[in-house]
């Protein structure tokens, strides 16, 4: 634990991407929002192997905060379990979508189809959201598909597009430069700064992709403008 600039304090568990230590996380940060610590002056941002908190005042005291943030964790650890949604998101492989699809099937020495069983197949947990407003970073990635992110960035990236980098998968959120390599495309906003909470999906969360053809991804886009579409997911205990 330690100061983190004026206003904030870090708090970090083992360096490591580990499912049981995210929910540890989660939960104490729960906790912390739900009994110890005033909503209106402090802002929690769990991600990976680490918490921090974020004082609209200057922190001005960081020992007794320290000692405060121990005894709190050793009185909760391991006693509040965590529920998550888990969403069901599509995605179209199209190639007009999957612009680095091929690329990826020749490096990986697998064919398109099989790219994307392998894609489709894992239930991934939302480690972080970072980067862009609403931008997943999702692990649970088939060890089939690690491949490292392209050399030289695009300077733009079609908002929806979802793509592969290292052992991780995720979703544009928005248009922006990236050098993630591009499988297919997502017609389903996460983020829209319009709405009261603008990214529904939350560090801890579940996602699974499933495969629609170019007339489904139409209908879908077309769903969500006028606002019909109803993303489906359900709560999991995690």
């Amino acid at each position: 634990m330690k100061l983190f600039g004026e206003k904030a304090f870090l708090v970090e568990w083992p360096a490591e991407v580990d499912e049981s230590i995210l929910y540890d996380i989660l939960a104490f940060t729960e906790h912390l929002r739900s009994n110890q610590l005033d909503a209106a002056l402090w802002e929690l941002v769990p991600a990976y192997n680490s918490l921090v908190l974020i004082c609209r005042e200057k922190i001005e005291n960081p020992d007794q905060l320290k000692k405060q943030l121990k005894a709190w964790y050793l009185d909760v650890k391991g006693r509040i379990p965590v529920k998550r949604q888990r969403w069901k998101l599509p995605v179209c492989y199209d190639p007009e979508f999957g612009i680095d699809l091929e690329m990826v099937a020749n490096t990986l020495n697998l064919t398109a189809s099989r790219i994307i069983e392998l894609h489709t197949e894992p239930i991934y947990t939302v480690y972080g959201i970072g980067f862009l407003p609403g931008f997943m970073y999702l692990g649970g990635l088939a060890d089939d598909l690690i491949i490292p992110r392209k050399e030289t960035p695009r300077l733009r990236v079609p908002k929806g597009s979802v793509g592969l980098a290292g052992q991780q998968t995720g979703i544009y959120p928005q248009e922006s430069p990236g050098g993630w390599n591009i499988i297919g495309n997502c017609p389903i906003p996460i983020f829209r700064v319009e709405e009261s909470k603008p990214c529904f999906v939350n560090v801890g969360d579940r996602i699974q992709f499933y495969p629609i053809n170019r007339a489904a991804y139409d209908l879908y886009k077309i769903e969500t403008q006028v606002g019909i579409y109803k993303i489906e997911h359900t709560i999991v205990d995690v």
